[in-house]
């Protein structure tokens, strides 16, 4: 006897593990299967998460022909007029969590935010759908993990308005209860049960 899924399964390119984890999650919530799809979807540089996003999409869309979502993301510190913003994955990849600390060391204003894009691209749509969501903090003084040693990227620096902890410090349940990705994540499935 073979299984079949009733529903609609939705594929999420993306390279990243976490953010698969996190989405998986939240996509639950709205009782949406999700499966992880390694295509190596084009990455333009722009200025805009918007226009990467829906280069990504577009093209993955191209290789897969599968209903298919991509997120972009940054984070905007406001002292540093919103960079690195979506060059949040180079910055971190070359001078990472303490080489941002080092540019806010004699900083007072440590705002920020994170935002997240996410495309949707199927056969069913003829232009990409975007959806997207914030998440506004501070950059915190010192990397904080606690003891989950969870967390990518910027999450041990960022803390969320809402809370007392950095991403890093938070289960992916909480961490879904404000991140960017996540509020992106439900309006998407918002969306998509109504399409």
């Amino acid at each position: 006897m073979r299984f079949r899924w009733k529903g609609r399964i939705i594929f999420f390119a993306t390279g990243n593990i976490n953010k698969f984890n996190e989405a998986r999650k939240v996509l639950a919530e709205f009782d949406l299967a999700v499966a992880l799809i390694k295509v190596k979807a084009l990455e333009i540089q722009s200025n805009s998460l918007e226009e990467i996003a829906i280069a990504s999409v577009t093209d993955a869309f191209s290789k897969c022909n599968l209903p298919i979502i991509v997120e972009d993301a940054g984070l905007f510190v406001d002292v540093l007029n919103g960079f690195p913003g979506p060059y949040a994955a180079y910055v971190y990849k070359t001078i990472g969590n303490a080489g941002l600390l080092r540019l806010l060391r004699d900083e007072k204003n440590r705002k920020a935010r994170f935002r997240s894009v996410i495309a949707y691209k199927s056969a069913e749509v003829e232009t990409p759908k975007l959806f997207g969501g914030e998440s506004h903090g501070i950059i915190v003084s010192e990397e904080r993990r606690g003891d989950r040693r969870s967390g990518f990227g910027f999450d041990p620096v960022f803390k969320p308005d809402e809370s007392g902890k950095t991403f890093a410090e938070m289960s992916i349940e909480e961490k879904n209860l404000y991140s960017h990705r996540a509020r992106a994540l439900r309006s998407f499935a918002k969306w998509y049960r109504g399409f």
